[in-house]
């Protein structure tokens, strides 16, 4: 999403042309305003999930987040792209299909290729950046005060953006949490972040998060499908009572999950893919979203008819025979 107004390239390098609260203002009307639209639009398409209902239903368009704001449930994952110029056009194609149809969150990195997906969203994102909820991520190695906000300012540059929704500490690194955090808060003050938020963080790492002034932490993306279910004895369990949504990266296991037989099976039975039914599995779940990457359009259009498959109680039962859910705590996984 976007923010109102041009910022200056003073106002880039966290210098604001006016004060920051009439900024603010301004950015949080726009935003107030587009998202009203949208969740009028998605009202007429989906169903609304709710306490206890969050296996049998269609996923809501939008999670609702610490903030206020809403994130969309199904977004669009970087990994890999950006970094074979023979596959550039398909891949800008596939990121704007999944924006036409409505697949608004769009999920970078710095480690991408060194900055390469970065451009590459740069690219696709270009003169659509109100359609956008943008994530990136920072590198363990460049997040402490001084370097967070150095790195968020050269992904801004790469993006072509004044702004992120969303920044991430991509995993734990050396560098003392709090510093993070207070870089975080300069970088939100600041105007070029909405909010914050963690990846790869386990049990342990959020609880001390919190301790170290993380209480504004806005998700926690982990890597979660169905053969990854380690965080559903815990980690889950502990986001969803700290009211943290969790953005589940790998959600088809990279392509490994489409050959397995039990998934093929429900995916016959409901005139769908494996993928979508992988898909369909992350996003029944309340307050997770899913961030399928696709380097062509065709498989971003199926991925994004994963939010209209319906699983039943026999295909549930059926992906937990083949898949069973931990029965005691497991280190979280990492790709």
């Amino acid at each position: 999403m976007s923010k109102a107004g041009n910022r200056s390239p003073n106002a880039v390098q966290g210098r604001p042309d006016r004060p920051f609260a009439d900024q603010a203002g301004l950015r949080d009307e726009g935003r107030t305003k587009r998202l009203l639209s949208l969740e009028a639009g998605n009202a007429l398409n989906h169903w609304r999930r709710g306490p206890g209902k969050a296996d049998m239903t269609l996923p809501t368009a939008s999670i609702d987040m610490p903030s206020g704001q809403t994130m969309p449930v199904l977004g669009q994952g970087t990994w890999y792209l950006g970094e074979r110029p023979a596959r550039r056009r398909d891949e800008v194609a596939a990121l704007q299909t999944g924006l036409d149809l409505g697949m608004t969150l769009i999920d970078t990195a710095e480690m991408y290729g060194d900055g390469a997906s970065e451009e590459l969203v740069g690219e696709a994102i270009a003169g659509r950046r109100d359609d956008v909820f943008l994530v990136d991520k920072v590198l363990p190695s460049n997040a402490s005060r001084r370097g967070t906000v150095q790195a968020c300012r050269r992904s801004l540059q790469r993006l072509g953006v004044d702004h992120l929704d969303l920044y991430l500490l991509h995993w734990r690194g050396a560098h003392p949490l709090a510093e993070t955090v207070e870089a975080f808060a300069e970088l939100v003050d600041a105007g070029d972040i909405g909010q914050w938020g963690v990846s790869n963080f386990d049990l342990s790492d959020m609880t001390e998060l919190l301790e170290a002034g993380g209480d504004d932490c806005a998700t926690n993306q982990i890597l979660y499908n169905l053969t990854r279910r380690g965080p559903e004895y815990d980690l889950l369990p502990w986001l969803r009572e700290h009211r943290i949504p969790v953005m589940a990266y790998s959600p088809i296991e990279q392509g490994r999950l489409l050959g397995h037989d039990d998934i093929a099976e429900i995916a016959a039975r409901h005139g769908a893919t494996p993928a979508q039914v992988a898909l369909a599995w992350v996003l029944r779940q309340e307050a997770v979203t899913a961030i399928p990457r696709s380097s062509n359009a065709e498989h971003t259009r199926e991925n994004a008819q994963a939010r209209d498959l319906r699983l039943t109680e026999e295909d549930i039962a059926a992906l937990d025979r083949a898949f069973p859910p931990p029965t005691g705590p497991q280190p979280l996984e990492m790709l």
